[in-house]
Parts: C-alpha cells; sequence; structure tokens
C-alpha cells in the first residue's frame, strides 16, 4: 500500500467518527509523527510504500482511541506532554489559564497551587517558565500523579502531593500560597450525550464530570479555602463550565469575599474566573 491510498482509505474510514478536514488532520498528524516528515513532507512522498506498518494506529483510531493516547503525548504550551488514559489530555483553551497566571508577576520565590494537576501540564508549563517559584500540584489519583512527576527532568519541578480538593483540613495542611490554579472537574452528566466517544469512553471520567446537582462542588471548595490558602495579595484562576462562568464568578464572591472577573479563551467563550 502507498502512502496515497493509506491517506484516502484511513480517512475515509474516520470520517464515520469526525468531520472529514478533522479525519485528514488527525492522518496526516500521526503519519508525520511516525515517518518523521513535515506534514507539508507528505505530499511529496506519495508514492511512497508503506505495507501495513499503520494498521495498529488505524485500528486504535478507529476505536475512537484519542490520537494523543496513540502517540503517547499532547502539544501543551510549546512542550509536548506524556498522555495516558489515567490522564485528561489537556486542551489548547486551557493554555490562556497559564498566561494569565504568568502575567501577574509573581514575586520571585512566590508559592503557586495547582489542584486537580492532572497530566501536571499547567503547573510544569509555569515552573519551566518561571523556575523562581514554588509549585505544588496536587491530584487525588496516584496514576496521575505518576504521569505529572515523570513529565521532564528538571531542578524547577512541582511538588506532587496526592491530596482531595474538596478536603478542607488537607487544603489547610498545604500552608499558603501567593497563587491559586485550577482546572477541575466542571463538565455535567447531563452534558454527556453531547460528546464524542474519544472523550466519553477513553479520558478518566473522574478528571471531567460532576454530578448535575451540585456542578459547583469543587469550586465551592477552592473559595472556601482561599481564606486560609491564599497569602495577602493572592491571587487565583480557575477553569470553569462556560455554561455556569456566571454562577462560578458569584460563589466565589459570596463564599471568598473577591471580586471575580470573567477572562474569556482564545475562542472568546467565558472559560476562566480570576480572583
Amino acid at each position: 500500500m502507498t502512502l496515497k491510498e493509506f491517506i484516502e482509505k484511513s480517512t475515509a474510514s474516520l470520517r464515520e467518527l469526525y468531520p472529514a478536514p478533522e479525519a485528514r488532520n488527525i492522518i496526516n498528524i500521526l503519519l508525520s509523527e511516525r515517518l518523521g516528515l513535515k506534514t507539508w513532507e507528505l505530499a511529496l512522498r506519495m508514492d511512497m510504500e508503506i505495507g501495513d506498518a499503520f494498521s495498529r494506529d488505524l485500528s486504535r483510531l478507529l476505536s475512537a482511541e484519542p490520537l494523543q493516547y496513540v502517540l503517547g503525548y499532547a502539544e501543551f504550551y510549546g512542550r509536548r506532554f506524556k498522555v495516558g488514559p489515567e490522564v485528561l489530555i489537556p486542551r489548547p483553551e486551557t493554555e490562556s489559564l497559564v498566561e494569565w497566571a504568568l502575567a501577574q508577576n509573581i514575586k520571585k520565590g512566590g508559592r503557586v497551587l495547582d489542584l486537580c494537576t492532572g497530566s501536571g501540564a499547567i503547573a510544569w508549563s509555569i515552573a519551566l517558565e518561571r523556575p523562581d517559584l514554588q509549585l505544588c500540584a496536587v491530584d487525588l489519583s496516584p496514576e496521575a500523579l505518576a504521569c505529572a512527576k515523570g513529565q521532564f527532568s528538571s531542578s524547577s519541578s512541582p511538588e506532587f502531593i496526592q491530596g482531595d480538593a474538596l478536603d478542607q483540613d488537607f487544603l489547610r495542611s498545604l500552608g499558603r500560597f501567593d497563587m491559586i490554579l485550577s482546572n477541575p472537574p466542571y463538565i455535567m452528566e447531563s452534558e454527556k450525550s453531547l460528546m464524542r466517544a474519544n472523550v466519553l469512553d477513553y479520558e478518566p471520567a473522574m478528571a471531567l464530570f460532576v454530578k448535575d446537582e451540585d456542578p459547583l462542588i469543587f469550586y465551592r471548595s477552592i473559595a472556601r479555602a482561599c481564606g486560609f490558602l491564599l497569602a495577602e495579595g493572592g491571587l487565583g484562576i480557575v477553569e470553569c463550565n462556560e455554561l455556569l462562568a456566571n454562577e462560578t464568578a458569584l460563589l466565589f464572591e459570596k463564599e471568598a469575599g473577591k471580586r471575580p472577573l470573567l477572562v474569556r479563551d482564545l475562542g472568546g467563550k467565558c472559560r476562566f474566573v480570576a480572583f
């Protein structure tokens, strides 16, 4: 089978799961990575014989497994982060949270807390951009923490701690911070019907979903902890469900006595609450 034949066949097959342009892009990224070629170089190698070298990759993609899990990494803030079924795939929109945090010019030696760290993408991105800061990253899942710890080898590595962001006693034990960051679970279970199989069947549910009866459970815990977690003049920002952005902001105003600010992502959606 030639490269051209594989692209045509695999793209057509993936159209059952994704729109045509997205299906073609997935295949191009896969081939670029596996062949060590730029995506534009693929067009120059269409007659290359590849046999069935990528049949296993294609089989995984056709089962709706995310491309990032197939490749073993996800791009985030200019770096490659290891990902697998134990962690949520970091999304491009979350880069706006990192940019906001870095723009606040936290003092040298300041402490920054990342709650529900998952792959560690937020904590590591800030630690590597600002090695003068002290990053503390928390997650309940030992599997997620193992993934996060192994992302990079650096003297500026965050401190990774297993703990429950809903446990006020645990949060109190962490001390005070100059900044709090979090991208906690916030998708309501009633929204599952709107989501694709590549998310529902593969990404960890505990990192995604909250019950409809109390969708702001994590934000309430964080807001209540602000009084003892934030140092004087401390700041914070959380990613939230765009459908509940106003409610999330009001919660921080009520529970933490803050004047929250809604922050939009690159797509213009109210996805973050800064406090």
